[in-house]
C-alpha cells in the first residue's frame, strides 16, 4: 500500500497495522497513529466513531486481506508451485523482513488477537476474519496444487498457526531459526499430502 496514493482514512488504517506490528494494540495511540499517517488528528473521529476499537478492527481486517493477497504473488514467484514451496514462501517474507530491518515487527492479526480482551469483541472478531480471509487462499492454493480438498483447509490453518508461532519465537529469541526450522520440518508433510 502506497500512503500518498490513498487518502488520510486509509493511510490511518495502515497506519494502524503498521504501529501495532511493533509495539501491540495497547501501545498504539490514536495520537499516533494520525501523527504516522500524516493525517489531521481531527479526522480520527470523523473516520472512526467507534475510535480505538474500530481502527483496530480495520487495522486487522485490512492486515487480512493483504496476508490473503499475497498468497498469489508468493505463487507468481514459484517455478512449479509445491505446498512446501508456497510455505517456503511465507515464512520467507519474515526472514527476509527480520534480516533487513530486525525482529521488532510481527502480525498485527496476532497483536490484536492477543489484546483483543483489552479492546472488545470486535477485535477479535476482526482478528478472526482475517485469519480467515488469509486461511482461503491458502486453501485454495493447496487444492490447485492436487491437495484433496478434504485436507486443503487443515493445511491451511496448519501453515499459518505455525507460521505465527515461529514469528512469535523468532521475534523472541532474535534468531530466524525458528522459521527455516518450521519450513524444512513442515515442508515434506505438506508436499505428502499432494495426490499423485
Amino acid at each position: 500500500m502506497t500512503e500518498a496514493r490513498h487518502g488520510p482514512r486509509e493511510r490511518m488504517v495502515f497506519s494502524a497495522a503498521q504501529l501495532m506490528r511493533r509495539g501491540g494494540v495497547a501501545a498504539t495511540g490514536m495520537r499516533e497513529v494520525a501523527a504516522h499517517a500524516d493525517a489531521p488528528r481531527g479526522s480520527l473521529q470523523h473516520y472512526f466513531p467507534g475510535g480505538k476499537e474500530q481502527l483496530v478492527s480495520e487495522a486487522v481486517e485490512w492486515a487480512g486481506r493483504y496476508a490473503g493477497k499475497r498468497v498469489a504473488r508468493f505463487l507468481a514467484g514459484l517455478q512449479r508451485p509445491t505446498p512446501s514451496g508456497l510455505f517456503a514462501a511465507m515464512a520467507g517474507q519474515w526472514t527476509d523482513e527480520y534480516a533487513a530491518d530486525g525482529f521488532a515487527a510481527g502480525c498485527p492479526v496476532a497483536a490484536a488477537t492477543v489484546d483483543c480482551a483489552a479492546i472488545g469483541d470486535s477485535a477479535r472478531e476482526a482478528a478472526a476474519t482475517a485469519f480467515a480471509t488469509w486461511r482461503d487462499p491458502v486453501a485454495a492454493a493447496l487444492t490447485d496444487m492436487g491437495v484433496p480438498p478434504s485436507r486443503a483447509d487443515s493445511l491451511a490453518i496448519l501453515m499459518i498457526s505455525t507460521l505465527e508461532g515461529a514469528i512469535l519465537m523468532a521475534r523472541a529469541e532474535q534468531d530466524v531459526r525458528p522459521l527455516t526450522t518450521v519450513v524444512h520440518e513442515l515442508g515434506p508433510l505438506l508436499d505428502a499430502a499432494v495426490r499423485a
